[in-house]
């Protein structure tokens, strides 16, 4: 073929670079770099869209993450609260509970005591009535011995006595 009078690997690249620039005219005639240049571009926008729609995911994320901080914060807050009003709540109970058993102990001691003196009066009482009644026995046996023995003396005695007071 032509090779323009130089070697055939010579007239190959010059024949190669012609249809190179043929070629890269035909591209640029049918706006081929202007179709990569709008597919770069959206491709440029929508990786832009990405990113802005990231950092707002981002953002949010933090947001939340805060959020939830607090909240667990408050939360650890309220749950010491609970703790320290419950710890309160039980002293207060042991406290009334132990007023209050003491009161129980004092009235059942006292509820003893009275019981206690309330057997005694009892003891003293039929310990008397019991000495009362051997006394009455004593003496009727001792009268009814004195009354055998000196009984005709004793009522003539009786008499003169009520005899003289009456008189």
């Amino acid at each position: 073929m032509w090779s323009f009078g130089f070697d055939a690997t010579t007239g190959a690249t010059i024949w190669a670079t012609i249809a190179l620039v043929i070629f890269i005219g035909i591209v640029v005639y049918f706006g081929v770099p202007k179709t990569i240049g709008k597919m770069l571009d959206d491709r440029i926008k929508k990786i832009e869209t990405d990113l802005a729609e990231a950092e707002a995911l981002r953002a949010e994320a933090k947001a939340l993450l805060e959020d939830y901080s607090r909240r667990r914060e408050e939360a650890e807050k309220e749950a010491e609260d609970i703790v320290t009003a419950a710890r309160e709540e039980a002293f207060r109970l042991t406290a009334e509970a132990k007023s209050s058993l003491e009161a129980m102990v004092a009235r059942r001691e006292k509820a003893v005591a009275d019981k206690i003196a309330q057997a005694e009066a009892q003891a003293v009482s039929e310990v008397r009535a019991r000495s009362a009644d051997l006394a009455v026995a004593a003496a009727r046996v001792l009268l009814e011995k004195q009354v055998a023995t000196k009984g005709d003396v004793l009522v003539d005695q009786a008499i003169k006595d009520v005899a003289a007071r009456l008189n």
